[in-house]
Parts: structure tokens; sequence; C-alpha cells
């Protein structure tokens, strides 16, 4: 599974209403008649008034979205396109003027399909949407959107330009910022998932009883809890489901993309591992109920199918990947007769597609609880916990999977290692065209220590040896477990030269990848291992490296003087890196937070702390 390519909310806009042509108000119009068009005015403008922000168009800054709020225009743009406006505006200290001038700039970049924050210019549209990153290298100083030619609206009938600085007083459409005051909700438990699912009922009540008339206040003094309660209560409980909702659907919709799944069928290590497991194992999936969960174009299933099973329930939470799963089972001749509402008639195929969340699908009861004897799904995202998957797939295996059923793969193992200079961007910069540019290099490996790199990693430039850094057994583990802590020691790998090994090599950060192993637990004809090793053929989750603030100066030797340098440095190189590593859950719905913690070790047992660094994948 590849990291979300975040694409628009689909939100359905009213007509927008003519507004009043301030020219044809004079100063000689009647009282009666500026009071009215002042009324009009109010009513437009005024915030959470009946049509008021409806009659807003605000269009993104990157793709087609468009909304009826600057507030959630922009929680979509830090979401789906990594710009923090509000960041940006308080860091750069930004007025009125030189937040215009920024979304003039900005648009403009768009328009030529060129990266507002680098620079790059790209082939597409969409390869520009998959490169966007956080903005960095900027100083307020010297910002490349300081000029009066962006003072000049680059989009005609931009409305975004008269509308950001709108207040910022919380309200429902303020969801995601909110979600970093609250308590970060799970539903990966059983306790969590029944509030789960009593808030959307709740939710759903209320919302019907005000369209009868019945408002919250009546209800909740008629329950015997105060309308302030209740407001309150409301307020916690809709923050954090609309955030949800939002990262959600531009999850789920960025999946909607061919090319996403075009790329993970194209990975012939991930899609054969699967087939093996899956058609290699006769014995598991002869007669079988399966289960898929996020079946994308339903590859998986088809391949159940093809292995024996009988039925196939393949889930998918986007509206558009369930219905080219659909058309696709049917191609094939596969489909059972059913329509994508759920109604099902048995047919000759065996694989029924539905449309849903897991988390909803156990509500709505459209599987037996503990009727599957397979359950498959390829949930690993960058880092393997990238995008949170894994916890819904915890809870389907909870709720649908019979006693001693098989969950495909069933074992995840992580592992880290050092990497050098060779694996950062430092050697391309230090000769371009015979030119030094490696101060480029050096900002970028600086700006690297800030954020999680996704690249291909070569073996060659990992100069320490491999650690085993966690172990999941799918099987059994429970869901707070997705979240650990792990400490591991690094030291410099032997090299396989005749000649006498460098004194000091430099460390610059560390690398993780993953294996996930389909093992003779439940696949006792085709054990298979799906591995994103650098030492193995790259796949498309790559590797994820952790850059460090300062690289650590290693060697295998031991010194023969002193040094009351730091341990680590050229002067006092280290022989060992101790490092703890933390990987949880964000509070911002489907992302995750590392934890990065390392300490050196002198050849004379001399210990260094560095300082912690923390990293987002998001």
């Amino acid at each position: 599974m590849v990291g979300p390519i975040y694409k628009n909310l689909d939100i359905e806009m009213e007509d927008e209403e003519e507004l009043p042509n301030i020219e044809d108000i004079g100063d000689d119009d009647d009282n009666g008649e500026e009071e009215e068009e002042e009324q009009n005015w109010e009513d437009w403008t005024a915030d959470g008034e009946e049509d008021g922000d409806n009659n807003l168009e605000l269009v993104c800054l990157f793709c087609d979205g468009k909304y009826n709020s600057s507030n959630l225009l922009f929680d979509h743009c830090q979401l789906s396109h990594n710009f923090d406006f509000g960041s940006i505006k308080t860091t750069m200290k930004l007025d009125f003027y030189g937040c215009f001038k920024l979304i003039n700039y900005v648009r403009s970049q768009v328009a030529q399909k060129r990266c507002w924050s680098c620079g790059n210019t790209c082939n597409s549209k969409q390869e520009l949407l998959d490169h966007l990153h956080e903005p960095s290298g900027f100083e307020s100083s010297n910002l490349p959107w300081d000029n009066d030619t962006y003072l000049k609206p680059y989009m005609e009938e931009d409305n975004l330009l008269y509308s950001f600085d709108e207040d910022e007083e919380m309200d429902d459409n303020d969801t995601v910022k909110s979600l970093d005051s609250l308590e970060k909700l799970s539903i990966d438990n059983k306790a969590d998932l029944e509030s789960y699912v009593s808030n959307s009922k709740s939710l759903k009540s209320c919302n019907e009883n005000e369209a009868n008339g019945v408002t919250s206040s009546s209800i909740s003094e008629k329950n015997g809890v105060s309308p302030d309660e209740k407001k309150s209560n409301n307020f916690s409980v809709n923050t954090v489901n609309r955030g949800i909702m939002i990262v959600n659907k531009d999850y789920f919709g960025s999946y909607s993309s061919f090319g996403i799944h075009k790329e993970m069928i194209s990975d012939k290590v991930r899609t054969d591992a699967y087939r093996q497991a899956l058609v290699g194992n006769p014995s598991l999936l002869k007669g079988a109920v399966v289960l898929d969960v996020g079946c994308g174009t339903g590859i998986l299933s088809l391949f159940a199918s093809q292995a024996g099973a009988s039925i196939v329930n393949a889930v998918e939470a986007s509206d558009k990947m369930a219905s080219v799963a659909y058309q696709i089972a049917k191609d094939n001749g596969l489909l059972q007769n059913q329509s994508l509402n759920g109604g099902t008639k048995q047919g000759s195929g065996v694989i029924r597609v539905i449309n849903s969340m897991v988390e909803d699908l156990i509500v709505s009861g459209q599987i037996e609880p503990h009727s599957v004897d397979v359950l498959v799904s390829e949930w690993m995202g960058y880092c393997l916990l990238y995008e949170s998957m894994l916890s819904s797939v915890l809870i389907a295996r909870d709720h649908w999977l019979k006693p001693g059923g098989a969950i495909l793969p069933d074992t995840a193992t992580m592992f880290v290692a050092g990497f050098g200079k060779g694996a950062t961007s430092i050697p391309f910069w230090e000769n371009v065209y015979g030119f030094n540019m490696s101060s480029i290099g050096k900002e970028l490996v600086e700006d690297a220590a800030h954020i999680p790199i996704v690249d291909v990693v070569d073996e060659s430039n990992l100069v320490t040896d491999t650690a085993l850094l966690q172990v999941f057994d799918l099987a059994t583990m429970k869901p707070d477990e997705v979240d650990f802590t792990a400490t591991v020691q690094l030291e410099l790998k032997p090299s396989n030269s005749t000649e006498v090994e460098s004194t000091i090599t430099k460390c610059y950060g560390v690398v993780l990848w993953f294996d996930t192993s389909f093992t003779n637990r439940f696949c006792k004809e085709t054990p298979t291992v799906l591995s994103t090793s650098p030492y193995t053929p790259p796949t498309h989750w790559s590797q994820t490296l952790l850059t460090f603030r300062e690289p650590v100066s290693l060697t295998s030797k031991n010194l023969t003087t002193k040094s009351s340098s730091m341990v680590g440095s050229e002067v006092n190189p280290a022989v060992k890196i101790e490092t703890r590593i933390s990987i949880a859950r964000g509070i911002e719905h489907r992302s995750i937070d590392i934890s990065l913690e390392v300490t050196t070790t002198g050849f004379d047992g001399q210990r260094q702390k560095w300082p912690v660094q923390l990293f987002n994948m998001r």
C-alpha cells in the first residue's frame, strides 16, 4: 500500500445567491432601502447565520476542491497538500497583504505545475500533487511572494482573497485544528468501538431531531443534562468525528486514482507474494470463506477465488474503487448476483463487494460474526504503520475471524540500520557539472532531520549492521500493541575489503524497513516472505530514513588517546550507537509519530546522549 495522495473532498455547494451591487447603493437612497441592503449584506457575511458562508465558493490552491469556508479549505490543504496556511502566516509573520500575495503566488506556481516551496517543475498536475511537501528554506527577509506583482489577483473572482482572515473562533467545521487539543480517539478495542458506534448513532439521532424541530437543548433538559454540558459534550464528539470523517474521506478518496493501484499491482515483489500465499496454498483456501479488507481493485479477492474459496467478501471504503472492484469481478465471471448496497442473491460467482469501512460494517451486520476462515489484507504503509490500517485489520480479525482462522500475512517484522552519506543527497550536489553545490545538499540534510524521508536505499550505503526492531504477530497481538518503543544497538558494518578499514565512518541516520510473512502456521504448502529490505529488490514502499541532526562518527578500532569531545564527533568517534525508537499513532487520524533517541558509546565506555528528535508522517 502506498502513502495516500489526497484528493479534494466532494462537498456539494448550494447555488450562489446574487450579491448586491455596491455601486447601486447611493447616498441618496432612502433609509428603508439602506437598511434593507445592509441587512442583506450582513446576512451574507454573518458567521454561522443561515445562508451565510454557503454562498461562498472557495477553490483549493492545489486541486479542484471547492469549499464554503476558508477554515475548511485550509484544513484540507494542510491534510492533503502539506500546506499549513496558519503556520506559514505565523512563522513568516505575514500581515494581510503578505497573505494576499502568498495566495496569488501559490496559484501562479500551481498553474505552471511548479512546486511553490522548492520550485521543482513537474510534468503534470497529478505529479505536482504527488510531489507537494512541507515548506523549507524560506527566510522572512527574502520571501519569493514578497513582490507587488502578487497584489493583483491571479485567478478571477478568487473569493479566498477576501475571506482568508475570517474569524478564527472555533466552530464545527474547524475540526482538524481542534484535534490537537483533544485526547486521541482510538477505536482499537471494544470499549472504544462501542463509543464510536454510540457517537455515530447519537449524531444521527441529533440530526434527525433537529430536522423535526426538536432542539438539543430540549432533549438535554428532558434527560436532566444542562444545555451547557450537552453543548460541550456534543462539541467534543462532533469535533473528533468530523475530523476523522475529513481525514477518512481524503484518505479513501485518494485511492480512487488508478495510478496508485497500477503502482501497487506492478510491484512484482508485493503482488507475487500475495499470489503465492493464496494460490499456492489450496488446502487453506479450498472452500474457505474469505474476507479481503481494503480490496482496492479486488486483485487479492480474485486470487482467493482462483484458489477455490467458496465466498470472498471484498470490503472497500472508497466508493469509486468499490464500483471498480464490482465491475472487475463481474467482468471475470466471479461476482455473486448482488447489488453494491449489500442485498445478495447467490449466483455462480463467489465475490461479493461491500462498500464500507470495517467499523461501519460491524454496525450494519452484513457479515456474520466469526464466520470467516481466512482474513487477507494488504494493509502495510510506509514505515509499515503509516496510514494506521492495521488497526482496522485487527478489528476485523476479532469480529469476523473464526477461532483458529488464518490471517494473511500473519507476521510483520521491522528492521533498522545506520546509513551513510551515499544515502543522502549530498553526493549529487558535490559535483554538478563540475561545480560544487554541496551547500544545497547540507541544507537538505538539515531539513530532513525534521521529517521522515521515503526513498530507496542501496545496501552499499548501509554503514552499520542490521538490528531487529519489532515483531508483530497479527494472529495474537492486541490493538494497543500497534504503538511500541524498542531499543537497539548498532555497530559499524564489517568491511569485505582486504584493504585496511577506514578509521572513521560517518552515520547520517537510521533507515527502517519491514518484512511481512505468510508463515507455515497457515501457509503449509507455500510459505512466503514479502521483504522491503535494501538487500532485496525494491518495492513501492522503498525504505524510511530518519536523519540525524548531525552525523555520528563511528569506528571499529580502539583509539590510543582519550578525548573530552562529544562521543560521536570526528575527534572522538563512537564504537556503538544505541537507538531508542518509539512509533505511535498520531493525534491526526491516520498519521504516525516517531521519536528517535540516540546514545553513542566510545571505546572507553564513555556515553553521550544526543538531543531527542521527533518526526511525524502524515
